[in-house]
C-alpha cells in the first residue's frame, strides 16, 4: 500500500505541474538526441571499424583495447598529451581568477552608466564569430600588424609572432581570455547581487574598509559559486577549443599546437582511421571524467560545495 500511495503522488506530482515538464521537454530531448545517443559510437575504440559493415557488424578489435594501446605507443601521444594539459592549466590559471576580479569590480561601482558601459564593452567579443577572431589575431600580430607598428613608434624591432612557435600558447590563451572574460563573470556578478546590504552596513559601522568588506563578506558568498565552476572548468581541462586551435594551427607552430581534438580530428575524419580515433577521443573524456570526480570529491571533503 506504501509503494502504490508513492506511486500515485509521483505521477500526481507530475500531473499537477505538467507545465514545468513541458517546459523542460526541448532541453532534455536536445540532450538525448545529440549528448546521449550519440554515445553508442563509443563502441568504434573496441572494433575494427568499416564502413561497409557498419557499426553493429564489425569485427571486435584483438585485443580488444588494441586502438589505446596504438593511440599511447605512438611518437606523437606525450607531446599532444602535453600541449593539451599545457595550454588547458594556462587557459584556466590566467582567466578564472580573472573573471571573478572583473565581477567584483563591477559590483562595486558606483556610477551604474559607466559600469553598463563596461558589462557591455566587455561581454560583446563573447559573440564574436571565432573565424573573426582569429582573423583579428593575425591581422594585430602579423609583422606589419598593428602591434608591431606600435612597438616601432618606441623604436622596438618588429617581431613576427605568428612565425615564432613560442609565441602561439600566449596568443591562443589571453585571446581566450580577452574574449571570454565579461561572459564568465555574469555568474559571480549575479551572486554577488545576492549578498544582503546590511553585512555591508554593519561592516562600515564597525569601520571596515571597502577591500576588508570584500574580503570578508563578497568572496565568502560567492565561494560556492567558484568552486562549483572550478570542478566543471576542471572536468572540461582536457577539451582545448578545437575550432580555434585549428584555424590558429599552421606548420610552423605544428609543435605546440597538436592537441588531442585536433589529433583526433586528423586521425579520424581525414585519414578515416574511425577506431583509433574513437580511442584517442574516448581517451580524452575518460581523463576528464577521472578529473571532474577527483576534484569534486576534494571539494566534498573540504567544504560544503560539490557538484553531487
Amino acid at each position: 500500500m506504501t509503494q502504490i500511495s508513492t506511486g500515485r503522488r509521483y505521477w500526481y506530482s507530475i500531473f499537477k505541474n505538467w507545465q514545468l515538464y513541458v517546459f523542460i521537454a526541448p532541453a532534455v530531448i536536445y540532450f538525448i538526441i545529440f549528448a546521449y545517443t550519440p554515445m553508442y559510437g563509443a563502441i568504434l575504440a573496441f572494433k575494427d571499424f568499416s564502413l561497409r559493415a557498419g557499426i553493429t557488424a564489425s569485427p571486435w578489435a584483438k585485443p580488444l583495447f588494441r586502438h589505446f594501446n596504438s593511440f599511447m605507443s605512438s611518437s606523437q601521444f606525450f607531446n599532444i598529451l602535453r600541449n593539451t594539459l599545457a595550454i588547458s592549466i594556462y587557459a584556466l590559471v590566467a582567466g578564472f581568477p580573472l573573471s571573478i576580479i572583473l565581477a567584483i569590480l563591477l559590483n562595486e561601482m558606483n556610477n551604474k552608466k559607466y559600469m553598463k558601459v563596461i558589462q557591455n564593452v566587455t561581454y560583446a567579443p563573447h559573440f564574436i564569430s571565432m573565424v573573426v577572431i582569429v582573423g583579428m589575431i593575425n591581422l594585430f600580430f602579423s609583422q606589419r600588424g598593428m602591434v608591431n607598428q606600435f612597438m616601432g613608434l618606441f623604436g622596438i624591432d618588429p617581431v613576427n609572432f605568428l612565425m615564432m612557435e613560442k609565441h602561439f600558447i600566449h596568443l591562443f590563451v589571453w585571446s581566450g581570455v580577452w574574449q571570454h572574460l565579461g561572459y564568465s563573470s555574469i555568474i559571480y556578478f549575479a551572486a554577488l547581487s545576492g549578498v544582503s546590504p546590511e553585512l555591508h552596513e554593519a561592516a562600515i559601522i564597525d569601520g571596515a574598509s571597502r577591500f576588508k568588506r570584500i574580503i570578508n563578506i563578497n568572496l565568502p558568498h560567492i565561494m560556492p559559486t567558484i568552486i562549483i565552476l572550478l570542478i566543471l572548468e576542471t572536468g572540461r581541462i582536457m577539451n582545448v577549443n578545437f575550432e580555434k586551435i585549428y584555424l590558429m594551427q599552421s606548420g610552423i607552430n605544428l609543435a605546440r599546437s597538436e592537441v588531442i581534438m585536433t589529433y583526433v580530428y586528423k586521425l579520424g575524419i581525414i585519414s578515416s582511421n574511425y577506431s583509433q580515433g574513437s580511442a584517442a577521443n574516448l581517451f580524452n573524456n575518460v581523463i576528464n571524467l577521472i578529473l571532474l570526480l577527483t576534484v569534486n570529491r576534494i571539494a566534498a571533503k573540504a567544504g560544503d560545495s560539490s557538484l553531487f
